[in-house]
């Protein structure tokens, strides 16, 4: 197993490893998704059967995107009749929407058998599920955006019977905005907006920014002990 010599170097590493798992599950799912409805549903899969976002926190969760382009998407969601939105601004699925998760959620969970059969997947989701719930604490110290993305995508929505790959899919993903909170916050800290720190290259500037990320994002494995960070580095790696 890896030997880690601190919270922020093992942020560095589980990062990508987590991102890799997150992408290698839509992958596999791709052909049996290609027949569902398109668009943001599919991330906020997790998010609005349990909670309401409204057009900020879309933003922010799209922080990297344009902004007509999001604007049209949800003008879209609407005139489809998945989403509602209410008085205050919030967006809410309809039952339309609700089914179409439903059934995303069933190919997910057909998607993770098939691929990860034979695999501890529970363990791993149980481990997942502790290093999101101490995001949830640390995600105004660590992340450094209360309101950010994360506080919109998690927890994440699990009904009464997901299986163990469905649950650790979706707390692999939410758990990836609390470092895309962490990264935000470094880039602004270093006095750049979301268009400059994606043009941005390599140098000692970007360097800089990923360290304080790091730091910023490492936090929550201290819910970990030192094996079980290895146990989950190792059981993640597997799964790509």
């Amino acid at each position: 197993m890896p030997k880690f010599h601190d919270l922020s170097e093992y942020a560095e590493t589980i990062g990508p490893v987590i991102a890799a798992v997150h992408v290698n599950v839509h992958a596999s799912a791709r052909k049996e998704v290609a027949g569902l409805l398109p668009g943001f549903l599919i991330d906020l899969r997790f998010t609005l059967p349990v909670r309401p976002l409204t057009r900020r926190a879309l933003a922010t969760i799209y922080r990297y995107g344009d902004a007509a382009e999001l604007d049209a998407e949800i003008r879209d969601h609407l005139e489809r009749g998945t989403l509602e939105e209410d008085g205050d601004g919030a967006l809410r699925p309809t039952a339309k929407a609700l089914a179409f998760i439903d059934g995303l959620y069933a190919v997910h969970a057909a998607t993770t058998e098939r691929i990860w059969a034979g695999r501890d997947l529970q363990t791993l989701a149980d481990l997942a599920g502790r290093v999101l719930d101490a995001a949830g604490a640390s995600s105004t110290d660590s992340g450094g955006e209360p309101g950010g993305a994360f506080a919109a995508m998690a927890p994440p929505y699990e009904p009464v019977g997901t299986p163990a790959g469905v649950l650790l899919f979706n707390r692999l993903a939410a758990l990836r905005y609390h470092r895309a909170d962490a990264h935000a916050a470094a880039w602004r800290a270093a006095g750049l907006t979301a268009a400059e720190i994606v043009a941005l290259g390599p140098g000692p500037l970007r360097d800089r920014i990923e360290r304080e990320t790091n730091q910023r994002a490492a936090a929550p494995y201290g819910a970990l002990t030192e094996h079980e960070r290895a146990l989950f580095h190792d059981g993640l790696l597997a799964l790509v």
